[in-house]
């Protein structure tokens, strides 16, 4: 699973057709409005922010930072990769297949 924010919902649209288009993730959720408060080149800044939460095998996940760097706007942007140790099985087995 792998965490990215956007700035706008357009932008996450895109990245999310890229990822689904080439099979890196068989399912995206948008979390909008997050407001994300973080420092940047010396000053705190506050922004609202559409959180993805992107649901792949973990064999993708190189691929899928080289489609977020590809498509995102921001110069520097989250991907945070967090390892899943378990889930349902029957879902695990669509993501797996989704993403082949």
């Amino acid at each position: 699973m792998v965490l990215c924010t956007c700035p706008d919902a357009a932008s996450a649209d895109r990245l999310c057709e890229a990822l689904l288009d080439a099979r890196l993730a068989a399912c995206i959720n948008q979390l909008p409005a997050v407001t994300s408060v973080y420092r940047w080149e010396g000053k705190v800044e506050r922004a609202s922010e559409i959180q993805l939460v992107i649901k792949s095998a973990a064999r993708h996940q190189a691929a899928i930072t080289a489609c977020i760097l590809a498509h995102h706007p921001y110069q520097v942007p989250e991907i945070l990769t967090l390892t899943v140790s378990g889930g349902h099985a029957p879902y695990l087995a669509w993501l797996d297949e989704e993403t082949r």
